[in-house]
């Protein structure tokens, strides 16, 4: 009898207004590239080689690590818009 194979393991859906970035880590093959181009370094490794977002008061939300990925692992929340004050 053949083994089963198991799902590729995925983190929860991410939490729409705490979570800046979120990795999908069945896609991701701990490359570092986004770590890399991370202007502000809020984005480190775990102890598997997984990005995490480790100072998230320092993401900007300028999407580089997301634009890099050449798996399309990482994704980062849009930025709210700011009132205009138009109306």
């Amino acid at each position: 009898m053949a083994d089963k194979i198991s799902e590729p393991q995925v983190n929860p859906e991410p939490d729409q207004e705490e979570e800046k970035v979120h990795v999908f880590q069945a896609w991701c093959k701990r490359c570092d590239i986004c770590v890399a181009f991370c202007p502000t370094k809020a984005l480190t490794t775990d102890k598997e080689g997984f990005p995490v977002l480790t100072y998230p008061e320092k993401c900007t939300l300028c999407g580089m690590c997301e634009l890099r990925c050449p798996d399309f692992a990482i994704a980062v929340r849009p930025r709210k818009k700011k009132d205009s004050g138009k109306g």
